[in-house]
């Protein structure tokens, strides 16, 4: 009997992979698709989960209607995580775009997060390198509760993580906006809140960056005028991919 082929790296760091999408998206769908192929997945796979964002109709005090969507999905996502019992979780924004020369790093780093405890990862290391610690032998940075990143393209979580914070942002969500107990935000922000209130917490960040932002046309910020005209917008998109090659 042929020897069962083990599990895509990804898989021995995290329980479950959780990629948040808007149904009318279908373009980052089939891009998102393309990028976890390059690391022996796809939305196909039975531990990767395709999870409907969260499409508001008004801010309610968020940045952006967009924003108020963002913040609603990753906590879905988190209460999904512990109604489920998933230990571990990735969870992928839909425009999440791998580095170049990821692959190779990858069963390096994942022994590395299966030896020690972590509460969140990031897939970079923010963009504040003058007070941004270096990384280690493994390339992960111990990130200092006061030092805030942005971007929550690629997020791995824990389930006691994700059970202690996710009612502390359904407590934002019922807050007034610039509550000084914290309110609506974006909720890359919201995190990096309760960081700084909870210094116990173990966050880590990956670095060199093993993930980025493909170039997209936005689902949080309101469309620029040329990604509302059907022609320019594909245009446009065409354009981003050349960029990013």
């Amino acid at each position: 009997m042929p020897a069962k082929s083990p599990d895509p790296d990804l898989l021995q760091a995290f329980t479950r992979i959780v990629v948040i999408n808007l149904r009318e998206r279908a373009d980052r769908r089939r891009e998102i698709d393309s990028e976890l192929r390059r690391a022996g997945l796809s939305l196909d796979h039975p531990r990767v989960e395709l999870f409907a964002a969260t499409r508001p109709d008004h801010a309610a005090g968020f940045p952006s209607i967009g924003a108020h969507g963002a913040f609603l999905s990753h906590l879905r996502v988190m209460e999904r995580m512990v109604d489920q019992g998933w230990e571990t979780a990735l969870v992928l924004e839909d425009d999440m775009a791998f580095a170049a020369g990821f692959a190779p790093r990858l069963p390096a780093l994942v022994r590395a997060l299966n030896a020690r405890d972590w509460h969140l990862v990031y897939g970079h290391p923010g963009d504040m390198p003058e007070r941004t610690p270096a990384a280690d032998a493994d390339g992960l940075i111990a990130l200092p509760p006061d030092l805030g990143l942005i971007q929550l393209h690629f997020l791995g979580l824990t389930r006691s993580f994700a059970q202690s914070v996710a009612p502390e942002l359904r407590a934002m969500l019922a807050r007034p906006e610039g509550s000084p107990l914290g309110g609506p935000m974006h909720v890359d922000g919201a995190l990096n809140w309760i960081r700084k209130q909870r210094p116990a917490l173990i966050a880590l960040a990956i670095d060199p960056q093993i993930a980025q932002q493909r170039a997209s046309r936005s689902d949080i910020a309101p469309p620029r005028w040329y990604d509302r005209l059907p022609l320019l917008r594909r245009v446009t998109a065409l354009l981003r991919k050349l960029r990013q090659a």
